[in-house]
């Protein structure tokens, strides 16, 4: 074989390889997989004092680069609803500030923690710090493993009326 038969080979070769790694990146980004799980589903059940039932998650749906999600409204701030102070830093935080606590699946063990995301919402954009997670795997009730809890700030940056405050469909990504 001649040295251009080598070289075609070895291109050949390279391509390949340069497509095959691209794919399994993707597919690990995109597979939901936390912690070996395969597929975003319900990890367990809670009932609550009310009678009511809420199915448990310790996964979210994969990340890309639109991921759907639906937005909530949280109150950072000593006193909020938030509760505690936030997971990344222990602190709390104030309304003001463009702010977002994850599911638990997406905040992913903390790896989001104070890395801003973009949100997509009512015809803007906006972007926001992690600080805290919406826990999915427990409490009464648990939070769904979809959510993006902001803050006030982020829900006026998006242009939500203050009536309409509460939940919207929204993509995110990283």
């Amino acid at each position: 074989m001649t040295s251009r038969g080598f070289s075609a080979i070895f291109l050949f070769i390279c391509i390949a390889l340069v497509i095959t790694d691209y794919f399994m990146v993707e597919a690990g980004r995109n597979s939901g997989k936390i912690d070996g799980e395969d597929t975003c589903k319900p990890s367990g059940k809670v009932r609550c004092n009310d009678g009511k039932s809420y199915s448990t998650f310790k996964c979210s749906p994969p990340v890309s680069s639109h991921t759907k999600a639906t937005l909530t409204i949280n109150n950072f701030e000593q006193g909020g609803d938030g509760g505690e102070p936030s997971e990344c830093d222990g602190k709390y935080h104030s309304d003001n500030d463009l702010l977002v606590a994850l599911s638990t699946g997406w905040f992913n063990h903390q790896k989001r923690c104070n890395k801003y995301i973009k949100i997509h919402g009512n015809g803007k954009s906006v972007k926001a710090k992690v600080v805290d997670e919406c826990d999915s795997t427990q409490g009464c009730a648990p939070c769904r493993n979809d959510i993006v809890d902001a803050s006030k700030a982020v829900w006026k940056a998006l242009g939500v009326p203050e009536n309409d405050w509460g939940e919207i469909d929204v993509y995110w990504s990283d």
